[in-house]
């Protein structure tokens, strides 16, 4: 890898973060404000690659999953939000029957998926065993199938709704069948900037400690941040101090996943949305300040696919999966495809100069014979 001129990290104000990250010592608040400061997001990138390099080397990582909204009725009312309906019969609102929700993947049997990922709205009105046998009907169709399924805001909702404690909600779903947690709902931990975007849904501190008792149980879980609307440089830093610190105790997050603020159909949409060079910089700040968490993941879906290209020259070691179905970014005016094959996923990667990696949810590689760099 080629060097860059310490004059350059020194025009750019970096140098003394270059050398605690060589001597191995984690960085702070003020220098993870530093880094989105900077005038030179290459010198910002070149170091979050250098780290990323130290962990992966050229490898880049995919899975090959389905995602699944099964309702989007849902009581809370986040300002950012295109997907929900307050409740059922609004316009647009859906929810489906658990055969329906079966279907999806029973169309699919013959795939070699791996993962399932489901996410939903927070309806009022369904009983927790539509949410138990769900796991069990896909078990059921594919019993190897790994199931990660419900964010933390989720499970909270669940709870209280049913007069269950968190960690009673998450033992019945393992026992029905669930593998892991999305990271989904974390939006930014910052109580300014949670009260103006999602104030009417699990707290920072509940969602924080149900991925510590999911942790304690053996479950891994991801953790994301919203980015791009009205966070400042100071909230995104702390927002991933405090997701290192959880790791720190548990060890339980795999990957940390920043998701772009998308404007359109919502109610935030005089705000802009991120740009390329602001997402960019996200995930490689991201790399140099989770020093602890094995991956950084740019969800294609959102970035965009150039940008996610991009950014495995940023920090960035994982692109997630074909994903298949997916309506919340693309009801908030995501312009990207809805699904692409493993094949198309490994053709990105190795024309982003890395070697691509089919993993399962839980970063085993699964062998792909038809997943050749470069192959036609």
């Amino acid at each position: 890898m080629n060097r860059v001129p310490l004059s350059r990290l020194a025009r750019a104000g970096l140098l003394d973060i270059a050398d605690k990250l060589d001597a191995g010592v984690r960085l702070d608040l003020s220098e993870g404000v530093r880094l989105f400061e900077s005038p030179d997001l290459l010198a910002v990138g070149w170091l979050a690659n250098r780290e990323r390099e130290k962990r992966h080397g050229a490898r880049a990582f995919f899975n090959h999953n389905i995602r699944l909204e099964a309702t989007n009725v849902c009581v809370a009312s986040c300002l950012f939000c295109a997907f929900a309906r307050l409740k059922p019969g609004d316009a647009g609102a859906y929810t489906m029957s658990l055969e329906e929700a079966w279907d999806k993947l029973r169309t699919r049997r013959d795939q070699p998926l791996t993962e399932v990922h489901v996410v939903n709205g927070l309806h009022p009105d369904l009983p927790f065993d539509y949410y138990t046998e769900l796991l069990r009907g896909f078990k059921r169709i594919r019993p190897d199938v790994h199931l990660k399924c419900f964010t933390a805001v989720e499970i909270a909702f669940f709870a209280d709704l049913y007069r269950m404690t968190d960690e009673q909600v998450l033992r019945a779903l393992v026992e029905a069948g669930l593998g892991s947690l999305p990271g989904g709902g974390a939006e930014i931990f910052a109580e300014r900037v949670r009260r103006k975007i999602a104030h009417d849904k699990c707290g920072t501190e509940r969602y924080l400690d149900i991925h510590r008792v999911a942790h304690r149980l053996g479950l891994r879980s991801n953790v994301t941040m919203l980015y791009g609307h009205i966070e400042t440089a100071e909230e995104r830093v702390d927002h991933m101090l405090r997701a290192r610190a959880l790791q720190d105790e548990t060890g339980g997050f795999q990957a940390f996943i920043p998701l772009a603020f998308h404007p359109d159909n919502n109610q935030m949409r005089k705000l802009p949305p991120p740009s390329a060079a602001d997402t960019l910089r996200v995930h490689a700040v991201a790399r140099l300040v989770l020093d602890n968490i094995a991956h950084v993941k740019a969800f294609w879906i959102a970035t965009g696919v150039e940008v996610a290209q991009t950014s495995l020259w940023f920090g960035v070691d994982d692109l997630d999966g074909t994903v298949q179905e997916e309506k919340i970014y693309h009801m908030a005016g995501a312009r990207t495809p809805e699904s692409m094959t493993t094949r198309e996923i490994a053709r990105l990667i190795a024309a982003a100069g890395r070697e691509p990696v089919e993993r399962d949810t839980l970063y085993n590689e699964v062998k792909s014979g038809h997943l050749v760099s470069g192959s036609s």
